[in-house]
This record gives C-alpha cells, structure tokens and sequence, in this order.
C-alpha cells in the first residue's frame, strides 16, 4: 500500500479515537503529507457519536473557500467501514478541493435505513452551516459513495423527508452534484420477491418508493455521475441506466461510465496498484471540472 496512505491512515485512527471521548462541537487536528485532518462530531443520538473527518490542502489560502465532496461508506447499511474513501479524499484534495468523510448510524445498531438517511442529511447540513469556518463553498459542495453510500449520497439530493426536526431545516441538506460509485437507486430491488412481513415492518408503513431515488428524480436535481461495473452481482446495471433516463427526462445532467467485466466494488484502492481506482478519480475529475469546481491539473 501507498506509504502517504498508510500513514493518512494510522494517524487518523488516532484522532478518530480521540474523538469519540471529546464533548461535542469539538475536533481533532493533524497534518500529514501536505493533507490537514480534522475529526468533528457532526451529531450526537443517545450514546451514539457520528463523526467525520474534513481533509484539506494544508497550504491552503485563508481567505479562499474551496469545492468539497463528502463521501459515504458502503456495507449495505449494516457495517461502518471508516476508510473506504480516504483514497479518494487524498486524490481530490491534492487537486484543490475539501473532501469530507462521515460516519452515519447502521442497522448493526439496531437503527433503520430512515435514520442513515438522515444522518447523510445531518452530515452534509453541519458542513454547509459551517462552510466558512472549514474553507468550504457551500454552493459547490458534492456528495458521493459506494453501493449503500451512494444511495445515501443520492437519498441526501432527493428525498424530501426524513430531515431532523432539531436542526436548522432553513440550511439545504441537497448536495450541489453527485459522484456515484455503484450505487443502489432503485427500491424494491429489481429481481427481487415481494416484501415479505418483516421488512414490511421495517418500513414502518411507509411505501418503499418514498425512499428509492429512481423514483424521486425531479427537475433541477443536481448533476450526477455513475460508475458502474457490468459485471456487478450486487447492483443491476439497469438501476443506473434508468436513472440516468429518469434523469433526462427531467432535463438533468446524468453520465454513467461503464467498466465493463467489473464486479462491485472495482472502484477501491486496494493496495495502489488498482487501474480503475486512477480511471475513476480522473474521470471524477473531469467531471468536477466542467461543474467548475476544480482544474484538471494537479495542484
């Protein structure tokens, strides 16, 4: 593995544990390979602390607020998997832009996909109230993640409910664009039997439809872009494709890259030597680009 990564890595899992014992509204620092890394605690649900970890250019000018991407981890809403994206982070910071990566509650806590959707909600709210004191712009602020980050990243863009009713609703949790790494978007699952009894009840009564992006979509939602193995077992190819007409039929921008003979996941770092890792972030990045949020050129 990349030695900036693994060090990115083991000092963040320090200030990662350090906060978690730390009161509220206050936050961990570190700098390492040019990268400043704060940890915060964004949200606070009875003994639960939701962290995240803000990396930026440790030379950054102080008067300039800089485009930020957050990004949510997979695990099918059941596991918390803190690293998967710190890559990713170190990728686009080192082209000048602020990336976020949060933690959110998971059903391994005994919590339902409704309380993950507005912790992502929660997340991307807390850093737009707080642009100005990160260096963020808070009107070129993306979301992204893989497989159940993703759906989360694009819950947050369109979803209506399920905000939290303690915070600031006049403060928009909506990312500005989506950066989408083979990401559920269509409830129920294509292929899938019927609801039986007990996920009925997970639902609480509420229609499955109410928290599927795919039907969801409406005009001026925020530009998106896929990538999407068509190998993937997982995640239909088809959920991304009807997206992307949902979205066009709606007059939004929508890209889906496909990497053809990918399974889930292809995306990763995995021990730097993963060429769809480097195809995804360059294509992330001329993506951002043409939003104007960043250069193609590395800083």
């Amino acid at each position: 593995m990349n030695k900036a990564i693994c060090i990115l890595k083991l000092l963040e899992f320090l200030i990662f544990c350090a906060i978690i014992i730390l009161p509220n509204e206050t936050h961990a620092q570190i700098v390492v390979d040019n990268i400043e890394i704060e940890s915060y605690t964004y949200k606070t649900r009875g003994l639960s602390k939701l962290e995240l970890s803000v990396f930026q250019p440790a030379n950054k000018e102080l008067d300039k607020n800089l485009p930020a991407i957050i990004f949510f981890h997979g695990g099918g809403l059941r596991e918390r998997s803190i690293w998967e994206f710190r890559p990713q982070s170190k990728y686009l910071v080192d082209r000048g832009m602020v990336a976020v990566v949060a933690t959110y509650r998971v059903k391994r806590h005994g919590r339902t996909i409704f309380e993950s959707i507005a912790d992502a909600k929660s997340a991307i709210r807390w850093i737009r109230e707080r642009a100005d004191d990160l260096g963020i712009d808070e009107n070129r602020i993306a979301a992204g993640g893989g497989s159940a980050g993703g759906y989360l990243a694009a819950c947050s863009a369109l979803i209506k409910d399920y905000d939290e009713p303690d915070e600031d609703l006049s403060i928009s949790s909506i990312p500005n664009a989506l950066v989408l790494f083979n990401p559920r978007l269509v409830l129920p699952v294509i292929g899938d039997p019927p609801l039986n009894k007990k996920e009925i009840r997970y639902l609480d009564g509420r229609n499955v439809e109410e928290i599927s992006p795919v039907h969801n979509v409406y005009n001026g939602a925020p530009p998106t872009i896929i990538f999407q193995g068509t190998a993937d077992k997982g995640i239909s190819l088809i959920e991304s494709q009807w997206f992307c007409e949902e979205m066009d039929k709606y007059g939004n921008k929508c890209e889906v890259e496909l990497y053809e003979g990918r399974e889930h996941g292809f995306f990763k770092y995995f021990s730097g030597n993963n060429p769809d890792f480097f195809s995804t972030m360059e294509t992330t990045v001329k993506f951002l680009s043409k939003l104007a949020y960043i250069s193609q050129d590395k800083q």
